[in-house]
């Protein structure tokens, strides 16, 4: 049996398609992971084999300003989770990076969040490697599914609301949709072995700016909205996103055997569930 945090989210949602009634499902209302009583009181009525902590607080711009709740989702929820001594699958993000890359990022490269998200998620990461006997970090980009609120539903309702649209071209990285993310950890993990402390990298195959993403969204949707290119800096946010944060996916795909589809096949795969 196993235990999925953050069951509402879109990986949530995902893994609860996978698993049935193979895991307990525990959102926010069901579990506090910010209290370490309430961890191993929930933890202590079940024989779980593994958690998979798909619990965080990822209004990016919102924790620009809410930092305290955003370190307690972040960072004590996953170090409370990995307390516990159960294998932990934690799931971190592209954001830890500051962007500035031009190769693929590599698992043990340099760290430099440039966010309040960022900062806490890696935060998070070394506090699960200090507390975990058993944990892998997978840090992952550009999420989306035909659950909860992404870039994916918004461009699609947007595109049928207005004959245009600006996105920004200067943000590179790689979509993932949450299926694919969601599989990869199922198969992981009957291959977790005891006292294994590893971080991985895992997105979608592909690069593409969220430009290129939009105009691929109208094109496979049949939506007539046109897509134009805009940087950054006329669209300004609270918090900094990593201009380029493209990962390198060799060490998941060698050490697990997996095999990765491309952004645009998943994408496909993604609108045929949403109509």
């Amino acid at each position: 049996m196993y235990l999925v945090t953050g069951s509402n989210g879109q990986l949530g949602n995902e893994l609860k398609r996978l698993f049935g009634n193979k895991a307990v499902y525990a959102d926010k209302e069901e579990l506090d992971i910010t209290s370490f009583d309430d961890v191993k009181r929930f933890c202590s009525a079940h024989d779980f084999e593994a958690i998979i902590n798909c619990a965080a607080y990822t209004a990016v711009d919102k924790a620009e300003t809410d930092k305290e709740l955003a370190e307690k989702i972040n960072v004590l929820g996953p170090k409370n989770l990995a307390m516990t001594g159960i294998p932990l699958i934690h799931i971190s993000t592209d954001y830890v990076f500051d962007g500035t890359a031009c190769c693929p990022y590599q698992e043990d490269d340099k760290t430099n969040p440039q966010s309040v998200y960022g900062i806490t998620k890696l935060a998070g990461e070394k506090a699960v490697m200090e507390a975990a006997s058993t944990a892998i970090i997978i840090r992952t980009a550009w999420l989306y599914s035909s659950f909860g609120n992404n870039f994916v539903k918004t461009m699609r309702r947007l595109g049928g609301e207005r004959t245009e649209l600006k996105v920004v071209f200067d943000q590179v990285g790689t979509p993932t949709y949450a299926c694919d993310l969601a599989e990869a950890i199922v198969a992981i993990l009957p291959q977790l072995k005891s006292g294994m402390k590893e971080i991985y990298h895992f997105s979608d195959e592909g690069v593409c700016s969220w430009y290129d993403f939009a105009v691929e969204i109208m094109k496979e949707s049949g939506l007539k909205c046109q897509v134009l290119p805009i940087e950054s800096k006329d669209y300004p946010t609270p918090a900094k996103r990593p201009s380029y944060s493209v990962l390198n996916k060799a060490k998941i795909k060698r050490d697990f055997g997996l095999r990765i589809n491309h952004w645009k096949e998943s994408l496909l795969s993604c609108l045929k569930e949403l109509s």
